[in-house]
């Protein structure tokens, strides 16, 4: 069994990095993620990446199409700032991620997500009185819980409160932390210490 606190890969410090990393480092640390609201460090002290940032660079061009969806995902999609973190959330609970709860907890409250919130969140508990978070927490959990597809009753439920645009969006989302939560568990990245 592998310690989870010793990662996988050795971090990538900036002058360590290809061209190829470099330029999709750039993108990383220029973007949205590093120039907007800081609640989770992208960067460590060192300049190298935190979380799945880092093992993107060891394979640039699958992290370029990695980041670029999380950027679409996070910043242009039509759901809320809270349901986006409640979809999250659901997902790292499912997979057990340590550093997708570290850090989107600490979104979610910025979103404004109550502590009681996150803690059923993180337990499987969670319940909305407002429709689209419900809807959202539900499909979430729908699509991790069980491994059968969306029956046609199931689909027509979740369009109606969502919309063909919303389900699209919660299914990428899902997909896509999904991914990172299974990188971070290969190349054993967990939550930070401190």
């Amino acid at each position: 069994m592998h310690d989870a606190s010793a990662p996988r890969l050795p971090k990538l410090t900036r002058a360590a990095l290809s061209q190829e990393q470099l330029a999709l480092y750039q993108e990383i640390t220029s973007g949205p993620r590093v120039t907007g609201p800081q609640h989770f460090a992208v960067q460590d002290r060192d300049g190298s990446l935190n979380g799945p940032f880092g093992v993107m660079l060891y394979a640039p061009a699958l992290g370029r199409a990695l980041q670029e969806l999380g950027a679409a995902v996070r910043y242009r999609t039509k759901m809320s700032a809270r349901t986006r973190e409640i979809a999250i959330l659901t997902v790292a609970a499912a997979t057990r991620s340590g550093f997708e709860r570290y850090a989107h907890e600490r979104v979610g409250r910025a979103a404004g997500l109550t502590e009681g919130e996150l803690s059923a969140l993180a337990s499987g508990t969670f319940a909305s009185e407002d429709p689209v978070e419900g809807a959202a927490y539900a499909l979430c959990r729908r699509l991790q819980d069980t491994p059968r597809p969306l029956d046609d009753d199931e689909y027509e439920a979740m369009v109606s409160v969502l919309g063909h645009e919303g389900v699209v969006e919660l299914v990428v989302l899902i997909g896509y932390y999904r991914t990172l939560a299974q990188l971070m568990e290969v190349f054993g990245i967990g939550a930070p210490s401190s």
